[in-house]
Parts: C-alpha cells; sequence; structure tokens
C-alpha cells in the first residue's frame, strides 16, 4: 500500500498570531498541504481535537492561556489525543525550556522563522509516523524482533515504543529506568536497546556500561535516543559503549536506518 501524501494529512496550526498564521499556512500549502484548520489558544485547539483528530498538531511555545508544553502534555495525557503528532514553532532557543517538547514525544522543533526545506522535512517524517512502511531486515523479521526501551520519561516511553510497534517491530518492553532494565536484561534476551541517557536510579552511561560489563548480553547494541547537547558528555556515553547516538526530535525513517545498520553489523 501506497504511502499517504501531504495533500492528505489533515493539520491544525495552534497559533495566536494571525500574521504567523498566514505564514505557516502558507508554507504548508505550498507544500501541497490543503487540509488546514487553525485555532489561536489551547482551549480552542482541545474542543476542536474534540470535534475532528488532525494528523499532525502544529504549535507556537507562547499562547494567550498556556504554553506548547502544556498543550502537548494534555494530548499525551488523553487516551484519544496522545499518538498525534505534534510538532513546536518558536522563536525560544532555551535548552531547558525546550526539553519538555523533545520529551513528549514530538516529531519537529523549528525556529521562527524556519527554513521551507526544514518544515518538509518535518511533514515528511510526520507521514512516516502516520503511516509508516514496515521495517525490512535481511536476517530479521521485523515481527520476530524483541526491542527494550528505556526512559524515564512516559511520554517519550510511549511515543518510542508506538513508532516501533508502528514499523513493524513485534515485541517493545519498556523500563523507566536503568534499574528496571537490568531487571528485564536478566529475565530475558533482547535484539537491540534503546536508551535514554539522562535518567534516576541509573543513567544511560552506566546502564550501557553494565550491559557491556557484565550482563549476561554484552554485545546487544544499544542506541541512544537523547535531547543531550553537551558534547562531552554524549562522548563519555559512546566510549562506554554505545553503538549509536539519535537525537530527541526522532526521525522513523532515521531509526529505521539505524536498526538495519545495528543489527547488519551484528
Amino acid at each position: 500500500m501506497a504511502m499517504i501524501s501531504t495533500d492528505e494529512l489533515a493539520i491544525l496550526v495552534v497559533e495566536p498570531s494571525h500574521f504567523q498564521q498566514k505564514i505557516i499556512l502558507s508554507e504548508l500549502k505550498e507544500l501541497g498541504c490543503r487540509q488546514l484548520d487553525t485555532a489561536d489558544t489551547i482551549q480552542q485547539a482541545l474542543e476542536f481535537m474534540g470535534r475532528y483528530t488532525p494528523d499532525l498538531v502544529i504549535s507556537a511555545m507562547y499562547l494567550p492561556d498556556g504554553s506548547g508544553i502544556e498543550l502537548v502534555s494534555q494530548m499525551r495525557t488523553d487516551t484519544a489525543l496522545e499518538g498525534i503528532p505534534y510538532m513546536l514553532i518558536s522563536s525560544e532557543q532555551r535548552m531547558d525550556i525546550l526539553d519538555p517538547i523533545r520529551q513528549a514525544g514530538s516529531v519537529a522543533i523549528l525556529p521562527k522563522p524556519f527554513k521551507v526545506n526544514d518544515l518538509n522535512k518535518a511533514l515528511q517524517a510526520t507521514l512516516e509516523f502516520v503511516d509508516p512502511t514496515e521495517l525490512e531486515l535481511e536476517d530479521y523479521e521485523a515481527d520476530q524482533l524483541s526491542i527494550l526501551v528505556v526512559d524515564d520519561s512516559e511520554f517519550s516511553l510511549k511515543h518510542i515504543s508506538r513508532a516501533l510497534e508502528n514499523i513493524g517491530v513485534g515485541n517493545v518492553v519498556r523500563a523507566h529506568n536503568g534499574q528496571e532494565a537490568i531487571d528485564l536484561l536478566d529475565q530475558q534476551s533482547f535484539d537491540l536497546i534503546f536508551t535514554d541517557f539522562n535518567m534516576p536510579e541509573m543513567d544511560g552511561e552506566q546502564l550501557t556500561q553494565y550491559v557491556r560489563n557484565e550482563s549476561n548480553q554484552p554485545y546487544v547494541p544499544i542506541l541512544l535516543v537523547t535531547s543531550e547537547q553537551n558534547e562531552t558528555r554524549l562522548t563519555g556515553v559512546r566510549q562506554s559503549g554505545v553503538n549509536a547516538v539519535c537525537n530527541k526530535p526522532f526521525d522513523t525513517g532515521q531509526v529505521k536506518a539505524m536498526i538495519k545498520n545495528l543489527l547488519a553489523d551484528g
């Protein structure tokens, strides 16, 4: 079955500035999007989503009745809305402010003003998430794969797990920190581990060191999915034995390519 195209995406743009609304809508139309709706506030957006479920929500960070963080948090805690892809377009650059958006499973965070090419990449990532092609591997069947996902953010844990299930991974097991992961590793074997970096109890670097030096699965590939920007800290976790690093927000297509490479290397 062919993937859906941009003209089939139903997009809700949540932006209080009508000038900014026009800019975003104009660029989306240039990229082929046709099903476009707008809201000025979180309340309007939630009321709209209560009537009609969009394929993608694009919002500003600062809204009259709250923030983009509050909007995506409310979406992620509503079973009817939690799977809707979310994209932020904002001039906000502070990492501590943006991190909750990354952890909530956003498909992209774009600056204001944004580049049209980056918007197009984000739309393609959305299409892959909404209507993904199944993961195809030479030596494995996707539905037979067993992947351990470790992340202290429940939102991020669900988002990564959903992305893996959408591409056909048969068994996705979740852990909220490194210690939970160790307990699971003692009980069953995994083909791949996805882990966050910054976690309580035991972080991604400590978990990686345990897997490589103390577990009964020392050669299992480990993919770090993180919003960490400190290159010195990332160098340390790479040296501890991580096979690959993927940034949050992540692109489903990029993750599929990484899985193929990691399992081919194995």
